[in-house]
């Protein structure tokens, strides 16, 4: 049921990411989530928006999940692997962890964290 839930998750974030629609990206995160990429973290939905805002047109991503785990009821961990393509220049492969919670009746990023290593 976790990958499930990190599955839907992710495939909606991937779609708004692959369709370079920033605002649609921050929809899928919690009002304060912590957002750390590759550049400087920020909190919140207008930090996501940005960041994915100043990413090039035609960058796409591909995941696959490594580990989940459930925290509790409402919070679930996971652990993936993600391929940023670009149009210009070679792919760029990171680690993602991320926190996602219930918010109502949907499943939301809280904690998103992206590393090289």
């Amino acid at each position: 049921m976790a990958t499930e839930i990190l599955t839907g998750v992710l495939d909606a974030w991937k779609a708004a990411v692959d369709a370079h629609e920033p605002e649609r990206v921050a929809e899928v995160f919690t009002e304060d989530a912590i957002f750390q990429g590759l550049h400087p973290y920020s909190v919140g939905r207008d930090g996501v928006a940005a960041y994915y805002g100043s990413q090039p047109r035609g960058m796409t991503a591909d995941y696959r999940i490594v580990e989940t785990r459930r925290l509790a009821e409402d919070v679930l961990l996971g652990y993936a692997r993600v391929d940023f393509g670009f149009t210009d220049r070679p792919t760029l492969s990171v680690h993602l962890s991320v926190i996602v919670r219930r918010a109502g009746d949907r499943w939301l990023i809280a904690h998103y964290q992206v590393s090289r290593l």
